[in-house]
């Protein structure tokens, strides 16, 4: 079963961070898959190990950035074998984060980490999302988050997209050592309107106070192959 924690420190940017970069000093050379990461990864080249990213999309800067890119979905099967596997706000878009769980468990190798985070499909702006349109999807994302446009306005599934759910889904495909870290900040997506900012930040307030962990506005999921 899944270990759950807390986290009062919203920064889960820096999180996610610490927690790839602790995996690959414990390794002396290791193989790291990043997906979606297109032409923003989270990490960068370097000798210590092999950095290969997998998108459905391409760009000319993805030669520059990863050491190889394969264009394609994670629901699909993986061609190579990894020791990490990586993403950020990447399996909210995903259809079927069973097969995408599944495929990444099988390009594993043995004593693999794979660490994620995923915004929780519970949050107003989720479910905000998840209750409209995929074309209109684009819009509303535009106006909640101006800033970002040519960052985000990708359709938005959040399949299986919750604590619970994930937890779930991870334990049944086979990983071990499974924690989940909760966070409860993201209401930098309703700062356009002071009124509705103030709500949401309200609102997570009182999740977190109360610990209720399916409404948390996101959470980093990281497992192991035995």
């Amino acid at each position: 079963m899944a270990k759950l924690q807390t986290k009062l420190d919203m920064a889960y940017s820096y999180e996610l961070q610490n927690l790839i970069d602790k995996h690959i000093k414990k390794r002396q050379f290791c193989s790291v898959l990043e997906v979606g990461g297109i032409d923003r990864p989270l990490l960068r080249k370097a000798e210590g190990y092999i950095y290969d990213g997998l998108d459905i999309e391409y760009k000319p800067a993805c030669k520059m950035i990863y050491d190889h890119f394969y264009v394609q979905s994670v629901e699909e099967p993986i061609r190579n074998k990894y020791d990490i596997i990586i993403s950020k706000t990447v399996l909210e878009h995903v259809k079927n984060n069973f097969l995408s769980a599944h495929q990444m468990y099988k390009a594993l190798n043995r004593g693999g980490i794979t660490i994620h985070y995923v915004p929780c499909k519970y949050h107003p702006y989720s479910l905000i999302l998840r209750t409209t349109r995929p074309g209109l999807q684009k819009t509303l994302i535009r106006i909640l988050r101006p800033w970002a446009i040519g960052t985000t306005g990708y359709i938005a599934f959040f399949d299986r997209c919750s604590p619970k759910e994930m937890g779930k889904v991870f334990d049944k495909v086979g990983y071990k050592n499974i924690n989940i870290i909760r966070f409860y900040n993201a209401n930098d997506y309703f700062r356009f309107f002071f009124p509705f900012y103030m709500i949401v930040t309200l609102w997570e307030w009182v999740c977190r106070i109360f610990k209720m962990q399916q409404l948390c506005s996101g959470f980093i999921i990281e497992a192991e192959k035995e």
